[in-house]
């Protein structure tokens, strides 16, 4: 059977089933006037993955909608009702500003109190990492966000989190996968909602969380002396507009600027192209008012409020947009500098990075005589050593280079609300120095070696771009370069056959990750290129690093122009293999 003939045969079989009149229409649409349209929403099942769905939304077994939706939540509660025979089963449900989030939430809650599963609900949008705290705070057994992150409008997603907090990791996340896989038809989800299981939550979680935050705060008394430093602030309309603010003010700053457009919840981002602090254009707006203010730190949260992008002054009176490696850096410097300082280091303590973060940040731990772990991207495996120390060891800190960052062990996802909150703590703390955060990270670089990273995505859409990337990574895997700008390749670590292959030697070595489609080129200098398909967004990444000794701050400007020519030389040459 073609293509065309199998997207057919799927879009009938919706129709057939229990699916509202809105949704027929939009099918009998594309079945009749846009066969591309057609191809797209059904060519495919919406894959349920580790870290749930994520998709644009409309009508169609490949979209995100109420029945998606719905099938997702029958599998999990299926899931739930197998796994434990007590009756106290619950689930925390949290959603972001996104166009239907607040329906699609309704309708997970729905289909868990159906399934006579309680449920709490937030009664209006909150961050993704209060979703986490709130799973522990209520002692819920799972956990779900309904957002997209920063991915374009037209897009949402679900998450699903277990009982720690976290993301769903082994043996939860195949098994769960598998209960979602089962559920082939509409007609199977039980949507008839049992409003008495649905629980309201709100102002007393966030109260909680904040309280909880302030307890990571480490110098109270330069806060208060520094505490009308100007902070801009955005949410880019998203779901940090109140707790960012929040948990700034607990720590005791006064004088937080907000970007008033931007306070305004939208699901389509009105001002900007694309809601991802990543980019300088998100930052446009605090940055302006930023110039007006003579701000000290500028702050923009994703619309789940789970990355945060960061703007500092230079010692030239500049703002510069640090990158997620720079902010990770200077962060954990300040976090590991202050534990020392305080006497809070007993030799049990440990940070946690992705293997696409920069090194730096091992480097600075071991310094300090902390442990640092490197895990597979993604936060959730963050969170997963975090778990496995409980009660053992402490965790000070960690991060990803994607602006996703972690303090404390009470939330188990990276949090944008307590690394605001920090990050602004460690810019008071740079100011009673007479210094920016800026002129910090250059002190880390003379100290522990200049450190370079950059990023580079490809974007491949639809069917066929997925098909294309798959190639890329086969083309890779199979015929890996033996040399990247001219420097021979040392080592090639392959995160999906677990296996590190010595290129001089010829030996092997097994990799103890978990399987991940994942490559990386290690060469004879130190460099390091990484491949690797997102698992949310129809891109191909490209992470490279490299580093050399910084002498004195002076050399600063020819060291960055001399590392960023050697990535260019490398990313033109492998992305022509």
């Amino acid at each position: 059977m073609d293509i065309i003939a199998q997207v057919k045969e799927k879009a009938l079989l919706w129709l057939s089933d229990n699916i509202d009149e809105q949704t027929a229409f939009e099918i009998r649409h594309m079945l009749e006037h846009d066969q591309s349209q057609l191809t797209e929403s059904f060519y495919k099942d919406l894959e349920f993955g580790t870290g749930g769905l994520r998709g644009i939304m409309g009508a169609g077994t490949n979209r995100i909608n109420k029945y998606t939706i719905g099938m997702a939540t029958q599998g999990l509660a299926n899931y739930m009702l197998k796994t434990d025979s007590s009756s106290n089963k619950s689930v925390a449900i949290a959603y972001d500003c996104r166009n239907n989030s607040r329906f699609y939430a309704e309708t997970a809650a729905a289909v868990l109190s159906a399934n006579g599963i309680s449920v709490y609900l937030f009664d209006d949008l909150r961050p993704t990492p209060e979703l986490s705290f709130a799973v522990r705070q209520l002692k819920c057994m799972a956990g779900i966000v309904v957002t997209a992150s920063h991915n374009p409008p037209e897009y949402n997603g679900y998450k699903v989190y277990w009982d720690d907090g976290a993301q769903i990791v082994a043996p939860h996340d195949s098994a769960i996968i598998a209960e979602v896989r089962r559920i082939t038809r509409i007609s199977e989800v039980n949507f008839n909602a049992n409003t008495e299981l649905i629980h309201s939550i709100g102002k007393e979680i966030d109260e909680l969380y904040i309280e909880q935050i302030k307890t990571l705060g480490l110098n109270r008394e330069l806060v208060a002396k520094h505490h009308d430093m100007p902070i801009v602030y955005t949410p880019i309309h998203g779901s940090g507009v109140k707790l960012v603010p929040m948990a700034l003010k607990a720590f005791g700053f006064t004088n937080i600027i907000h970007v008033a457009e931007q306070d305004v919840v939208d699901g389509i981002f009105s001002t900007v192209k694309s809601p991802n602090p990543e980019e300088p254009a998100a930052l446009e707006m605090a940055l302006q008012i930023a110039r007006k203010t003579n701000a000290v730190l500028v702050a923009g949260t994703d619309p789940d409020t789970d990355r945060v992008g960061i703007i500092v002054l230079n010692a030239e009176g500049e703002y510069v947009l640090l990158n997620g490696n720079q902010t990770a850096s200077v962060l954990l410097y300040y976090l590991l500098s202050q534990w020392k300082e305080k006497g809070k280091l007993t030799g049990k303590e440990f940070i946690v990075k992705t293997i696409v973060t920069t090194d730096l940040l091992s480097v600075m731990a071991e310094h300090f005589g902390v442990k640092s772990y490197d895990v597979l991207t993604g936060f959730k495996y963050i969170a997963e050593i975090i778990r496995k120390h409980e009660g053992n060891a402490r965790f000070i800190g960690g991060g990803e280079e994607s602006y996703g960052y972690l303090a404390g062990d009470f939330v188990r996802d990276k949090d944008a609300v307590i690394a605001s909150a920090l990050i602004a703590e460690a810019a008071a703390w740079a100011k009673e120095q007479g210094k920016t955060l800026y002129c910090i990270l250059k002190d880390i670089y003379c100290k522990f070696g200049f450190y370079h990273e950059k990023m580079l995505s490809i974007t491949k859409k639809g069917k066929s771009g997925a098909e294309e990337i798959k190639q890329m990574m086969e083309n890779f895997r199979h015929s890996p370069p033996q040399s990247i700008a001219g420097v021979d390749v040392a080592l090639i670590h392959d995160y999906l056959k677990q296996k590190t292959i010595d290129m001089i030697s010829d030996l092997r070595y097994d990799i103890n990750l978990p399987k991940s489609d994942v490559l990386q080129f290690e060469l004879i200098n130190g460099s390091r290129i990484t491949v690797r398909p997102s698992g949310t967004e129809p891109k191909i990444k490209f992470y490279f690093s490299v580093r050399d000794q910084l002498q004195h701050i002076s050399q600063f400007d020819e060291k960055q122009n001399m590392l960023e020519s050697l990535i260019d030389a490398m990313a033109k040459e492998i992305l022509e293999q």
